[in-house]
């Protein structure tokens, strides 16, 4: 996180140490102006923020926004800044604000979405094999195959993915390879279904 000033009269910013590393650059290696501020803004998000900058100089507003700024290594990261500041007499001067990096945030939840996501696959995963031989088998479609297995499942009452795996070990033990009998498919998913077994 660090600090930045804009002041309206002169259009002079002002990076604290922070910043200009958050931008890249060594600090004291840079003099920010507009034209290095808008240059390190996202191009998605450039032109809305040249709008406000432009805004803010007529309205003396703040420079408030939530957007992405490339470093110089082409790194992407995700800042918040922006409020007024003003004089002695009350007169507002410039914006001021920080800068802080949310980038972390972001990609934390977005790896704990990815997790959670591929976790959601792997469970599925059986289920979608089961529904692909019933479908095969029994010449049906994605529906009807899902809606038998989940009457199997309820009617057992033996959760759906684990049923579905039961289904796939035992058609893995019969079938050697070949396209399996129906009469063997059967056998397999009744007694799959089937508390007692075969």
């Amino acid at each position: 996180m660090g600090w930045f000033r804009f002041y309206f009269d002169d259009g002079r910013w002002e990076w604290s140490e922070q910043v200009q590393r958050l931008h890249g650059y060594e600090p004291g290696a840079v003099t920010p102006t507009t034209e290095l501020v808008l240059s390190h803004k996202h191009p998605d998000d450039r032109d809305q923020v040249a709008g406000t900058i432009d805004a803010i100089m007529h309205t003396r507003g703040a420079l408030s926004s939530r957007h992405r700024i490339v470093d110089t290594g082409g790194t992407v990261r995700w800042v918040v800044i922006g409020d007024q500041f003003f004089d002695g007499r009350g007169v507002a001067i410039g914006t001021h604000g920080f800068y802080v990096d949310v980038t972390p945030i972001r990609h934390s939840r977005e790896d704990a979405i990815t997790t959670r996501v591929g976790e959601i696959a792997d469970k599925r995963a059986p289920i979608e094999q089961a529904k692909g031989m019933l479908m095969l088998v029994y010449d049906v479609d994605d529906n009807a195959a899902f809606e038998l297995l989940s009457w199997l499942s309820q009617k057992n009452n033996v959760k759906l993915r684990v049923l579905a795996e039961q289904i796939g070990a035992a058609l893995r033990t019969t079938a050697t390879g070949a396209i399996v009998d129906r009469t063997i498919f059967d056998h397999a998913l009744m007694s799959a279904a089937d508390p007692r077994g075969s």
